[in-house]
């Protein structure tokens, strides 16, 4: 195996001469759970766990390895382990905020090339969360790519690829069959030696039949398709990154019952481009377009030139992105708060046993 088949270029070979130099090796993490990791180099399969130092040394868990991650690795060629002691800079990370109440990073694929943004043409067609993950999308510095899968269920199939395309300028936009396998020959213009994509979407719309479709055999377990709902229920646990026969890898994921957004309010500016075209004619700079007199975008949604339900949902991410700011900012000073408690105790404490 090839170090170039894995998606290596001089990019990262220049980022990893001074490993180099100190007799670590590349590696691409190809499957995580629970810290540990398998990963791929040109001995083959690695099975790895990250350093002390560098787990010690990490700033939070988005400076970990990730499925995607070229890392640099000490190795046991005898027992085909390694000890992972660093990560190189990503060309292109996922990301989104961990879900519960608490504000950290998750990254969901790195370096990856494509960001295959896959949703159902059934009951579960959805184009406000298509938006969702195109924000994430664009922000990763991957080009995202909709595949509208399950076309065999719906009748109207092209109608929803245009209402898709509407909303997603600049995207590549396609509908597919994985069940049927038809239409999948698109998919080689974007998977090809050297080059990884990544299969992103809600559960039950069809990532891993997808990829089997594309492998040409079962690889990836699939549960039936629920009946009432013509969902399949996803049975993938972890995120992992497969390399196809014909060249090229796909990083396949768990479903995501939530993406909660992570990074800045820019995000939205390449997803949701005609809104911001239409703000520029705004009366106020900072207009909230919600009931300012003046509101161009306002006005376009009078005049039938743009969707309630588009509009709705830019303004439901722009306040989860001003929210996500809000945290972000309250957590230095939150951590500053607690340190100085801690040290007022050690302090009272102190007084108290020399009084």
């Amino acid at each position: 195996m090839h170090l170039h088949q894995l998606g290596w270029d001089a990019s990262f070979e220049n980022q990893f001469e001074p490993f180099r130099s100190g007799g670590l090796v590349p590696l691409r993490i190809a499957r995580e759970d629970r810290r540990q990791y398998l990963a791929l180099g040109e001995g083959g399969e690695w099975t790895c766990g990250v350093s002390g130092k560098f787990r010690h040394e990490a700033g939070g868990k988005g400076d970990l390895p990730a499925v995607g991650d070229w890392v640099s690795a000490s190795t046991l060629p005898a027992e085909k382990k390694a000890v992972i002691r660093g990560v190189l800079p990503r060309k292109s990370v996922f990301r989104r905020k961990a879900a519960g109440s608490h504000t950290a990073e998750q990254v969901v694929a790195a370096n990856m090339d494509f960001v295959f943004i896959v949703s159902g043409l059934d009951l579960d067609f959805n184009p406000r969360r298509i938006e969702r993950y195109l924000s994430l999308a664009w922000e990763s510095g991957a080009m995202p790519v909709v595949l509208l899968n399950k076309a065999d269920l719906c009748e109207d199939s092209e109608s929803r690829k245009i209402e898709v395309e509407s909303i997603a300028p600049g995207v590549d936009v396609h509908t597919v069959s994985a069940s049927r396998k038809t239409g999948l020959e698109i998919l080689s213009r974007y998977i090809q030696e050297g080059k990884t994509a990544a299969f992103l979407g809600s559960s039950g719309v069809g990532k891993s039949t997808l990829i089997n479709a594309i492998l040409g055999y079962e690889r990836l377990k699939v549960n039936e398709v629920s009946g009432w709902k013509n969902r399949g229920r996803h049975t993938t646990t972890y995120r992992e990154l497969i390399l196809l026969p014909e060249g090229g890898m796909v990083i396949d994921t768990p479903g995501m019952r939530e993406l909660q957004v992570w990074g800045g309010e820019e995000n939205l500016k390449q997803t949701f481009e005609d809104i911001e075209e239409l703000a520029e004619a705004c009366r106020f700079r900072d207009c909230s377009h919600v009931s300012e007199p003046g509101c161009a975008v306002q006005e376009a949604v009078k005049n039938g030139l743009l969707g309630q339900d588009r509009l709705a949902g830019f303004l439901k991410l722009k306040k989860e992105y001003q929210y996500l700011s809000d945290r972000q900012t309250m957590k230095p000073s939150a951590i500053e708060k607690a340190r100085w408690k801690k040290i007022a105790k050690i302090v009272k404490k102190l007084n108290q046993d020399g009084s």
